[in-house]
């Protein structure tokens, strides 16, 4: 159901700034329920979610942990989401995917790794 794929990761050191992207064949666009999510893992750690996206109707929302840092946007024509992340913490290192589902932005805090569409991540390293 297209191809989703994340980039922009790298190592940085505490303070510094990345812009992830994600890459989609345009399917989440096609509903008008459709979000796209990106979701951080560290090592031993839990999936969690970082921030939401509606492609149709410019609603986002934030994790409580990265608000305020990290900005979701979105480029139709390319079919491409952005998460640019200021000010990392060391905190940030995690790898970072992305998905894409027919749910409400809201609901995609909850999105389970099963449902949906996931890229297979890209790594983030933030040093002190």
């Amino acid at each position: 159901q297209g191809q989703v794929a994340e980039s922009g990761g790298g190592s940085v050191q505490a303070g510094d700034s990345l812009r992830l992207s994600c890459a989609t064949s345009g399917r989440a666009a096609a509903s008008a329920a459709a979000a796209v999510g990106w979701y951080r893992q560290a090592p031993g750690k839990e999936r969690e979610f970082v921030s939401s996206i509606n492609w149709s109707g410019e609603v986002s929302h934030y994790a409580d942990s990265i608000k305020g840092r990290f900005t979701v946007s979105r480029d139709n024509a390319k079919n491409v989401v952005y998460l640019q992340m200021n000010n990392l913490k060391p905190g940030d290192t995690a790898v970072y995917y992305c998905a894409e589902a027919s749910s409400l932005v809201w609901s995609m805090e909850s999105l389970r790794p099963g449902n949906g569409f996931w890229g297979q991540g890209t790594q983030v390293t933030v040093s002190s």
